[in-house]
């Protein structure tokens, strides 16, 4: 088949469709990074932007994930960060740390990473996926059977799982995720903890988004069944009065603001950081021991792992599509893309999934579709305080929606069969209960114990 003949109408059509259904995204993933949702659609454009100027091919999209998000969170300690430091401290925190993964990509592509990244076991791939999915279920838990997450995480702290934590963080200090791990246990086990309304408003949201497909007509795009979700939550919220966690007020840059070209006949309303004052946010300091070298480390690990996604959703278009592409070019994509991030204030971003595919199957032809839905995120912002009354609980929804079936039955890791097996049980199990760069290098750790043992290492990976 090859690359889609250029149709700028098309193109238009499928960013338009790509922005309006994943507005809910947007906000959810803002909320698993550990701040105001609302900064996941004051941020989201300009990186897409600079992805569409960047990457070569014609459907992938990215932003950020629910990888992207759990994983910057847990590397940078976020809900003690700012429960000491406050929100906007933060905010800086996670943009400096885009800007460091922005230029951990761009350096591992001149180096040639891009090709040795599609080396990497498929045992630990599906370990390192689920272990972080399972992040990704305990970030969005406590705003979805609550009125307000909060509670969950003080019921857990002063209960005999709260005494757990804390012997496992003191045993083995890089242990972040077992908090969340507990999170997901305490919750299971307490059904009677829940707020009813919080609760009725997920599961309601879960059950659609999940069965939507099967009676919605054919014609309307992937994505609608969220937003359908996700506005039925708002109009209860508003006309209901509820009075759990929702979005909350969403600012718009003001008139004065943002960026002017051609002597201010062209305004784009976005915000820009102070790159200065980002690069003398004390991040070593603060969740790297005061090692820039761990923290380099840490962001090219990042940048590595979260490739491996770029890697799967390109390399499924050439199968499917013959659609070639560069693993050089999409990493510094990537590289790119998470340097835009840093400036506007964003968590680090990746190749989305679904978004690539809605892309394709919604008739792009071009990296002009995403350039339209980055457009299109970045001057609508003004009318997006229409979700301010959203529930949290309709969001979290909407996140764990996407990972529910594969953490619930990992098919990937109970097709692997005997030492690959161990692997990825090992590299999830670690990936959840530590954190995703540490469980990423410990699922290598043991695929190359095993191999050794065994005698011979397997070949391969995809």
């Amino acid at each position: 088949m090859g690359a889609p003949k250029f149709n700028p109408l098309g193109d238009v059509i499928s960013g338009a469709i790509m922005a309006a259904t994943s507005v809910p995204q947007l906000i959810a993933y803002a909320e698993t990074v550990g701040y105001a949702g609302y900064r996941g659609l004051t941020t989201a454009g300009a990186p897409l932007f600079a992805w569409g100027l960047a990457t070569g091919s014609p459907w992938m999209n990215s932003g950020v994930t629910s990888l992207t998000a759990v994983m910057a969170k847990t590397d940078l300690g976020g809900e003690a960060y700012v429960a000491q430091y406050g929100e906007k401290e933060y905010v800086d925190l996670v943009s400096a740390y885009s800007l460091y993964v922005g230029v951990a990509s761009i350096v591992m592509a001149l180096v040639g990473f891009g090709k040795l990244a599609q080396k990497v076991p498929t045992a630990v791939k599906a370990g390192f996926k689920w272990g972080c999915e399972l992040g990704v279920l305990a970030s969005a838990l406590p705003n979805g059977l609550y009125a307000f997450g909060s509670s969950l995480k003080a019921a857990v702290a002063a209960s005999a799982f709260g005494d757990v934590v804390r012997s496992v963080k003191t045993a083995v200090p890089g242990a972040s995720g077992i908090s969340g791990v507990a999170n997901i246990v305490y919750a299971a086990t307490h059904p009677q903890s829940w707020d009813i309304v919080a609760a009725a408003i997920f599961f309601a949201s879960v059950s659609f988004v999940m069965t939507a497909k099967k009676f919605l007509p054919k014609w309307m795009p992937p994505g609608s069944e969220v937003v359908m979700a996700t506005a039925a939550a708002t109009a209860f919220s508003v006309y209901q009065g509820y009075e759990g966690g929702v979005v909350g007020e969403i600012p718009t840059v003001g008139s004065d603001s943002g960026i002017s070209l051609f002597g201010g006949a062209i305004k784009i309303p976005i915000e820009l950081m102070d790159v200065k004052e980002l690069l003398n946010v004390p991040i070593a300091e603060r969740c790297f021991g005061g090692s820039m070298i761990k923290l380099f480390i840490t962001a090219a690990i990042f940048s590595g792992v979260n490739f491996l996604s770029i890697v799967g959703i390109a390399s499924g278009f050439e199968s499917d599509n013959n659609v070639p592409w560069s693993a050089p070019r999409e990493l510094i994509s990537q590289g790119v893309s998470n340097l835009t991030a840093g400036v506007v204030g964003s968590a680090p971003v990746s190749g989305s999934m679904s978004r690539s595919l809605v892309s394709r199957m919604t008739g792009a032809s071009s990296q002009m579709a995403c350039i339209v839905t980055a457009l299109l995120w970045i001057y609508m912002m003004p009318y997006m305080s229409v979700m301010s009354p959203t529930p949290k609980a309709a969001l979290s929804a909407v996140i764990v929606s996407a990972v529910a079936k594969n953490v619930l039955i990992p098919k990937k890791i109970l097709a692997l069969k005997g030492t690959d097996f161990i692997v990825g049980v090992g590299t999830g199990a670690a990936t959840a209960i530590t954190s995703p760069t540490l469980g990423f290098g410990v699922g290598c750790i043991i695929y190359a114990l095993l191999n050794v043992q065994a005698g011979s290492p397997k070949k391969k990976v995809s």
